[in-house]
Order: structure tokens, then C-alpha cells, then sequence
């Protein structure tokens, strides 16, 4: 970098730099050789966080088009595609996604594609690769794989490393067995595993600097608050449906409601009525709202067409009275959503 802006030393024209926003960085590379080598220079955004212009993004997947990502900016509500997941696998779906050290990573899944002569399922149930999308040169890049093969386990970010845990593996078998990786190592290492499995999907939620693990259908939560002591087994009573950690603190739709839901208490917060006959959607957290993303509508006693859908609406938990308003619709995903992160840019 040298000569970014007449007349100013580089170190303040990368700050000026800094502070455009991410979803005009293309146009800007266009400008000279110069500023896209500064576009695409870590120290650029090392300057985003110093002047304090760093962006909150949303990650969204869906099953159509297959491995497919788009970025959400809530700031000037638009949508901004990434380039296609070059994965082996078609429709790759029931994997873990999460955002750690600045990228975007995709563990794990298998296909959901389907034979449309045999019904059968298309390519493996579990794999272990792992891709991680690097918003600075905005390119997928393959990383470590994991030590087993995994599909619908849990996935978390713990103090900058992510954790894996239960789920399945490729012969259909749930697993105990948990690992954590290093994003700038790029290495797995194994931790204690689970108390237990079961043979149903599981998720993970980090709430008070703890991951949390749930399988569906149990009372029961398996807590890491630290790799050193491994887990433990409490029985909360949380309720069951979409969540989405909203500023530390957990929300859970159940019943066309979404409720708050402390360890051993929940709130009701706003209705959620109006999603009673949509499934496959996503629902997740971005600053002090939850946002409720695609899915699909349909079939019914009434109606069986099955409508993929785009739409995005949004609830702001922190006002007093929550009300729902919906934002732009995604560009190019449709229905059911596959994955759903948010990353800081």
C-alpha cells in the first residue's frame, strides 16, 4: 500500500478506508491496484475495529439455491451474496455454522439432496470437512476436518475456539464424543465427551460464557463451562421450539409465542402467531432483536401447494412493547433455511 489518497500519510487514508462500509468494498477495489490491495489487507480491518466502524452481519444459507450464502446488512437493509460454497457435496445441509476470528465457518452435514428417480437419499448422511469463508479476500478456503464425521450436532463459539458435540455420524449412529478447534491453529483437539446421547437432533447455545447442549424431546441440558471439567447435566424445564440468543439472554418460540426463558422461569414477550403454519425457518439474533428468516408454508387442509419463502421479519425485544416489522427479503435463498450465524466485519 502507497499513495492511497494524495496528500495523506497511508496510515490515516487506511483509516478513511475504514470507515466505508463492507458492502461497497467491490466498487471501491476498482478505484487503483492500491486500494484493493488495502481492501483486502488484514490491517485494514484491524482499522474497523479502532475506529469502531465494524458491521454485524447476518449469515444465511437455504436450501435453494444449493450452497448458496448471503450476507444481511440491517443497517441499510440489503442483502449481499458470497461466492458458492465449493463443497463435493450437493445440497449440503445439517451441518454446524458459526462465526469465529473473523470467518465464517461450515462444519460438518451431509447431502439433502434426493434422487428423483429413487427417492433416496443423494451422497453421505455425515462428513467431516470444514470451510471457512474469510470476508477479507472473500474466498472459501478448506480447513482441518474434524475427527469424526458429524451431522446435526451441536456447535458453538467458546472464548474464540468452536466446539462440536453429539449429533450423528455417517453410519446414522449418535455420538457422544466432542471436540474443539483452534481457528488459528487450524487443529482439533478432543474434550470431554457428552453425559449422554440421544437419537434425535441436538443444538447448542452459549449463554454466561457457558455451552449449553440440548437434544430435542429431553428436560435435561448438558453444560461446558470449562474444557478442564467437562460437563454437567441440569434439568432446567426449557421449553422447546426455535431459539435465538438475543444479548446474552435466551428466547425460545413456542406455542405462536416467543418467550424469554431464564434458567428456571420464562416471560412471554410478543406473539409469534403468524408463523404457526410456517416450518424450516430460521430464527436467530442480531443486536437486540430476533429475527425470523425463509422457511416454507404449506401444505395444508386447504392448500397443497408448498410456498418457499424469502421473507424476513424482525422483533425488537429490548423496546417495551415488541412489535414485528418486516425488512427486505433475501435476493437470491429461498425456503428452508440450512444455516444461520451472525459475523462482525
Amino acid at each position: 500500500m502507497s499513495g492511497l489518497i494524495d496528500g495523506l500519510p497511508d496510515a490515516v487514508a487506511l483509516r478513511c478506508l475504514a470507515r466505508v462500509p463492507y458492502y461497497l468494498h467491490p466498487k471501491l477495489e476498482l478505484v487503483s491496484h492500491s486500494w484493493r490491495a488495502a481492501l483486502r489487507s488484514p490491517e485494514l480491518f484491524k482499522a474497523r475495529l479502532e475506529v469502531g466502524s465494524s458491521e454485524d452481519l447476518l449469515c444465511v444459507c437455504a436450501y435453494d439455491p444449493e450452497n448458496l450464502w448471503q450476507l444481511y446488512d440491517p443497517i441499510r437493509d440489503l442483502w449481499i451474496t458470497l461466492p458458492v460454497l465449493p463443497s463435493k457435496i450437493r445440497h449440503l445441509a445439517n451441518f454446524g455454522v458459526v462465526s469465529a476470528a473473523g470467518k465464517l465457518f461450515v462444519l460438518g452435514g451431509g447431502s439433502d439432496a434426493v434422487d428423483p428417480l429413487t427417492g433416496d437419499q443423494d451422497g453421505s448422511f455425515a462428513s467431516e470437512e470444514v470451510w471457512s469463508y474469510d470476508p477479507v479476500i472473500r474466498l472459501w478456503a478448506p480447513r482441518a476436518s474434524m475427527p469424526v464425521p458429524r451431522a446435526m450436532f451441536a456447535c458453538c463459539v467458546l472464548d474464540g475456539k468452536i466446539v462440536v458435540a453429539g449429533g450423528f455420524t455417517s453410519c446414522r449412529k449418535s455420538i457422544s464424543q466432542a471436540e474443539i478447534y483452534d481457528p488459528e491453529k487450524d487443529v482439533w483437539v478432543s474434550i470431554p465427551a457428552l453425559h449422554y446421547t440421544h437419537n434425535s437432533a441436538c443444538a447448542g447455545v452459549v449463554i454466561d460464557g457457558k455451552v449449553h447442549v440440548l437434544h430435542k424431546g429431553l428436560s435435561t441440558v448438558q453444560v461446558l463451562e470449562s474444557v478442564r471439567f467437562g460437563w454437567t447435566v441440569k434439568d432446567y424445564g426449557w421449553l422447546h421450539g426455535p431459539m435465538a440468543v438475543v444479548q446474552g439472554v435466551l428466547y425460545v418460540m413456542s406455542h405462536g409465542l416467543i418467550f424469554k426463558q431464564d434458567r428456571e422461569a420464562k416471560k412471554m414477550v410478543g406473539s409469534a402467531s403468524d408463523f404457526r403454519n410456517r416450518i424450516g425457518f430460521a430464527m436467530v439474533g442480531l443486536r437486540d432483536e430476533i429475527y425470523v428468516i425463509g422457511g416454507v408454508i404449506g401444505p395444508d387442509r386447504w392448500n397443497w401447494d408448498i410456498n418457499p419463502m424469502s421473507d424476513v421479519e424482525v422483533l425488537m425485544v429490548g423496546s417495551e412493547r415488541p412489535t414485528w416489522r418486516q425488512v427486505a427479503s433475501m435476493t437470491r435463498c429461498r425456503g428452508t433455511i440450512l444455516g444461520c450465524t451472525q459475523l462482525r466485519i
